[in-house]
């Protein structure tokens, strides 16, 4: 009688008969004869996805694809056996004001509630249907209506900067500018208010979302790790926080459902009446979703903007002198500072905080596209390049909004690039970016000071 471990051995080495030729010829395949053999890169990249997932888990693929594009030249890098990295103002608009590309299929890999929200869904006419609806809720007309609402958030910030101005410990930023983005998008979304500024029951949130959005990116860009199940390993860390972020989340779309539609002027207000008909393309089960995406979208992304501007203006005491002028020149009080033509004709401000954008982008992650099936034979041609809120249909609907909040808006090296370092981390002047498809970052800690009597208004 033949028992399993007398089968064991058998099965191995059929195994290995079958699958080693098997791979050793894809190997050779996307080594010598892939349609993108002739492009420049890393040679591991070639034969397999786990090496920009290898990166990716490191928080580091952002600095990896820089340096590796210093090192090959060209505008075009391959940084996987079937993915290239463009790089050049053209490609930027080709590619995303193309028509015909789409996102790619990797976005559907980070779907929890098996409903796509308008940050995974793929179908270019879904998409629009769920831009339009959502986008009422940040665009010009519902940022000046949530206006008094965000400013009395900013009020809280600032008061609190200014509280620390009496002291001599340093603010970290991150935390503060967190906080911040976490009470706006809190009442933005749902009317909830969470009070992270001046309460720390709800501040677990921040660190759960931490780990969703790592995860999400991990599994982006190695789609592999989902198809193996092996994401789950990534929630060990974390797994706590994430799961009472997710509580909290589902705490805040029931608090919301249970009051009349337009009780508060925030996202379900305006998509209240046009849940579950079908000619809108959203059902009220797709909240779940969608909150999902509402908070890293328009909570994170502000945060890193602030961060990076606040770290730059602490390095630059030019720049902070001259953005300092133009602000106290134009308003004569900070109860004046909101939107409006006066706002609007502050350009050194407005320059500041595009400039942190350009160098602290709120989305570090490589924004994947890729053309449908029936259209990959056809070689379509690959204008600024400028758009940390990207560009085209799917361009971020919360731009405006997170405009309004920047502008209403060894500690001393936290933040940092250290000098030496090769790897991409060595300019001390550069706000220093981890990468998990949005951009995760510590400090800059500062201290406050006092300016005359002008604290006392605040």
């Amino acid at each position: 009688m033949v028992g399993i471990l007398d089968i064991i051995p058998s099965v191995v080495k059929y195994s290995a008969v079958i699958f080693i030729p098997y791979y050793l010829l894809i190997l050779i395949y996307r080594i010598f004869f892939h349609p993108l053999r002739k492009y420049p890169g890393p040679f591991l990249a070639k034969l397999s996805g786990l090496y920009t997932g290898f990166y990716a888990l490191l928080r580091r693929l952002h600095l990896t694809t820089y340096l590796e594009q210093k090192k090959y030249g060209g505008p075009v890098l391959r940084h996987g056996p079937d993915k290239l990295v463009f790089n050049s103002v053209e490609a930027l608009q080709d590619i995303y004001n193309n028509e015909r590309v789409t996102k790619s299929h990797v976005y559907k890999l980070t779907m929890r509630s098996g409903k796509p929200s308008i940050f995974s869904t793929i179908d270019k006419q879904q998409h629009r249907l769920k831009r339009k609806l959502i986008g009422q809720a940040v665009n010009d007309k519902a940022t000046r209506a949530f206006e008094p609402t965000m400013i009395e958030q900013v009020d809280i910030f600032i008061k609190q900067l200014m509280a620390s101005s009496q002291g001599s410990s340093p603010v970290d930023m991150t935390e503060r500018c967190k906080w911040l983005g976490m009470d706006i998008v809190g009442l933005l979304a749902f009317g909830f208010a969470l009070n992270m500024q001046t309460d720390p029951t709800y501040r677990f949130v921040t660190r759960g979302l931490s780990v969703g959005t790592y995860q999400m990116n991990s599994i982006m860009q190695w789609p592999l790790l989902k198809n193996l199940g092996l994401h789950h390993l990534l929630l060990l860390v974390g797994y706590g926080q994430r799961v009472k972020y997710l509580d909290t989340l589902q705490t805040m779309i029931s608090t919301r459902l249970f009051r009349g539609k337009h009780a508060k002027n925030d996202l379900y207000s305006f998509v209240a009446d046009h849940l579950d008909n079908a000619a809108d393309g959203i059902t009220t089960s797709e909240l779940w979703s969608e909150a999902l995406f509402f908070f890293p979208a328009a909570g994170d992304t502000t945060t890193t903007a602030l961060s990076a501007l606040f770290f730059y203006l602490s390095r630059y005491r030019e720049v902070y002198k001259k953005l300092a002028d133009e602000i106290r020149r134009s308003f004569s009080s900070s109860a004046d500072i909101k939107s409006g033509p006066q706002l609007s004709s502050c350009r050194y401000l407005r320059a500041c905080i595009d400039k942190a954008l350009r160098m602290s982008p709120p989305i570090t992650g490589t924004l994947w596209r890729e053309l449908p099936p029936e259209e990959h034979a056809r070689e379509p041609r690959m204008y600024a390049a400028f758009s940390p809120f990207s560009v085209g249909s799917r361009a971020c609907a919360g731009k405006s909004t997170a405009y309004l909040e920047a502008r209403l808006g060894k500690a001393g090296h936290v933040g940092a690039g250290v000098p030496g370092r090769t790897d991409g981390r060595g300019r001390p002047h550069e706000f220093q970016l981890y990468d998990t498809f949005g951009s995760q970052h510590v400090g800059p800690k500062l201290i406050f000071r006092r300016r005359g009597g002008v604290w006392r208004g605040c």
